[in-house]
Parts: C-alpha cells; sequence; structure tokens
C-alpha cells in the first residue's frame, strides 16, 4: 500500500462515525461544531444529524489524522488549518478556544461527479448560448474571474471552463487545498503549505504563482484569488500570460474589480490608484457570477465583459448575460439571457476564426458591418 492508500483506510476508521454522509452523493457539506452536535448540507437544506464522536479525544484524533495526510499540525501558534481528505474533499479545521465551543471542522465534499460544460447545460447551470460564449472566450485567451459567495459553485465552474483549453497546452493550477481536477493532459498543479512548529518553511500562494511563471506555463489557474498575490496575477496576465483564470468572493461583476483591487493593495506596493484600476481593467477580460440560491440551485446569474476605466477613473462593465426571474410571483427560478450586447472582442481576428464553429453566438460577436445588415431586426434570446 502506498502513502494515499494508508491515510485513506485510516482516516474512514477515525470517520467512523460521519461514514455515512460521505458516502451520501447528496451530501455535499459535513459540519462539525462540537463531537456532539454535527450537521449536513443535504440537497442544499442544512441538516441536523444523529451522528456523534464517543468522546473528545476521538474526535481530536481524527482531526489530527486528517491534517498529517498534508503534513500540518493544530497547534496553539497554528489554530487554523486548511487540508484535505485522500479523495480530495476539503476540510477547514478550527482550534478551541478561537471556535468557543471547542474545536470544529467542516468538510466540503469533492463531488465524484465530473460536471461537464453539457452537464451543466442539463442541470440548468447555464445556458448553451452562454456556454458557447464562454467557451469562445477561453479559446480566444480572454483572463476570465469567476466570482460569488461561498458554496456558490465556483470551483466546479472553474473546472467546466478549464475543459474547453486545448489539450496541447501546459496549464500551471496554484491552490491553497487542491479541489480542481482538470482534463488535460498536461497539467502542473501546486499547493501550497504553512509554516512548520517553529514558524519556518511556509510556501504561499505568492511564492508559488512566482515560481510558476518560470516553469513555462501556457496558462495559469489559481484556484481562489484571496491575498497580495492579486497584483502579480494581474501583472501576469498583462504580460503576456493571456488565458488565466481564478475564482474570488464576490456579488456581482462591478463588486469583483472592487474587490481585486482591495485585494492588489494588500500586496504593500505603493501604485497610485488610478495606475493600479487600469492594470485591472487591462488584465481580466470577463467576470461570470455564480449564485447560490435557497433551494440549493447553484446557477451561473451574471457575465459581463470589463471595459475602460470611464472618465471619473472609475469601472465599467457590460453584461453580455443577466438572469431574468420567471414571470410566477416570488419564486427565484428563471433564465440567463442574453442582453443584446455586443461583444468588444468581436473585430479581433483570431475571435473571428473561432466563430465559425460557434453558430449560437454569431450575434453576439457581429461586427458593425453584419449589425447594419441585421438592422432593426428583433434580437434573440
Amino acid at each position: 500500500m502506498d502513502r494515499t492508500e494508508i491515510f485513506t483506510v485510516t482516516i474512514r476508521h477515525f470517520l467512523a462515525p460521519i461514514a455515512r454522509f460521505l458516502e451520501d452523493p447528496a451530501v455535499s457539506e459535513i459540519m462539525i461544531n462540537t463531537p456532539e452536535e454535527i450537521y449536513v448540507e443535504r440537497n442544499g437544506e442544512l441538516v441536523k444529524t444523529d451522528a456523534r464522536f464517543e468522546s473528545q479525544e476521538a474526535f481530536m484524533s481524527a482531526v489530527n489524522n486528517i491534517l498529517q495526510f498534508t503534513g500540518k499540525r493544530l497547534t496553539s501558534e497554528h489554530p487554523l488549518q486548511d487540508s484535505r481528505l485522500p479523495d480530495g474533499s476539503r476540510v477547514h479545521v478550527i482550534l478551541g478556544p478561537l471556535s468557543r465551543r471547542g474545536t470544529c471542522m467542516t468538510i466540503r465534499k469533492f463531488s465524484k461527479v465530473m460536471f461537464d460544460a453539457e452537464h451543466l447545460v442539463e442541470l440548468g447551470s447555464w445556458t448553451r448560448r452562454a456556454m458557447e460564449y464562454l467557451r469562445l472566450c477561453v479559446l480566444g485567451e480572454k483572463n476570465l474571474l469567476v466570482s460569488g459567495g461561498t458554496s456558490s459553485g465556483k470551483t466546479c465552474l472553474l473546472n467546466a471552463l478549464s475543459a474547453f483549453i486545448p489539450h496541447n497546452q501546459r496549464i500551471v493550477v496554484i491552490e491553497d487545498s487542491a479541489e480542481l481536477m482538470l482534463q488535460q493532459t498536461h497539467v502542473i498543479s501546486l499547493e501550497s503549505r504553512g509554516p512548520d512548529r517553529y514558524g519556518r518553511g511556509a510556501v504561499t500562494i505568492r511564492d508559488l504563482f512566482r515560481s510558476a511563471l518560470r516553469l513555462r506555463p501556457d496558462r495559469i489557474i489559481i484556484g481562489e484569488c484571496r491575498g497580495g498575490e492579486a497584483l502579480e496575477i494581474i501583472q501576469a496576465m498583462t504580460s503576456g500570460h493571456a488565458g488565466s483564470m481564478s475564482t474570488l468572493h464576490a456579488n456581482s461583476p462591478l463588486d469583483t474589480l472592487n474587490r481585486l483591487e482591495t485585494l492588489c493593495m494588500m500586496s504593500q506596493v505603493d501604485l497610485p490608484l488610478h495606475a493600479l484600476r487600469a492594470q485591472v481593467t487591462s488584465a481580466i477580460d470577463v467576470v461570470v457570477q455564480m449564485t447560490r440560491f435557497t433551494d440549493g440551485r447553484r446557477e451561473v446569474t451574471g457575465i459581463a465583459e470589463v471595459l475602460p476605466l470611464n472618465a471619473q477613473g472609475q469601472y465599467q462593465v457590460q453584461d453580455m448575460f443577466v438572469y431574468e426571474l420567471d414571470e410566477q410571483g416570488e419564486s427565484t427560478r428563471g433564465r440567463l439571457v442574453w442582453t443584446g450586447a455586443h461583444s468588444q472582442f468581436s473585430s479581433e481576428p483570431r475571435m473571428r476564426a473561432l466563430l465559425r464553429d460557434a453558430p449560437l453566438v454569431q450575434d453576439i460577436f457581429a461586427g458593425p458591418e453584419e449589425r447594419a445588415v441585421a438592422g432593426s431586426r428583433e434580437v434573440p434570446r
């Protein structure tokens, strides 16, 4: 047995009280507030379970065994830790007394079903036309950010978008805890590392990103943009590393740009605000917004192209697709529709060439001459 197989067996032994939830495909998250209080998210709803660990010691044994798999330890100096299970499920642990009721742990399960682009269409997460639009953006090497709240499906969508990357390109993936499962053959996956018990040996996302630039990547994918490394990311995007992708916590495309700006400021590099904003708008081409609804649905609710700064030096976006609610009272059901706006990339030779195999988005990428011919024709939705 190799190391992973050994940890798989031992971790399953220590996690026996919640084994049935780990096996249940309807459960997406397991929240252990205390050894006696365990909740799960099943089909989008929080449910309190009757599961419990025999004792605090049994629970801590499970926690420590999980952390050992990724070479981490939970101590008073490092009371917050991210880890993962051998199957790729993400784990976050908080040591008491930071957690006032004692150590708590949350497991975000890794989906054993790979949701490809077509499957997301079948689920209603996006439309075929929106999928085709984003496929062209990926093939055209546009830089994309996927934004949304916690558990909104950002990583799942990033996996689906990455499948559009040509298989002859070299991809470097950088994450805090490995979650992305790319289907391409030439992928280098890098994972950050915290410091040891003496505060030594930490390797941050920022460190890995700088190293990645020396690995001759065609594409760089950052699992989540969350700190000062954002400045290096946008500088790389504007200096030859096109077609990069990342995720970010934000509530709208415009909010995404403002948050990215804030993260860049955390780099402690003194840049004039206008220069920083100009770099952000030059680096990011498209923002895709994900939303998690109260019934558990996770859908794309907006796609916007980033425009140059306006005369006041403020961010601008052009909504390409928006989410329209069905006219059924207070229902949150709806659909993603094209706004009728034409892409600012429509005149690029590369995009024009790609259009030959993209009949669903001919209107979106129509040039000025084609629009003139179309005249007052009704905008298809």
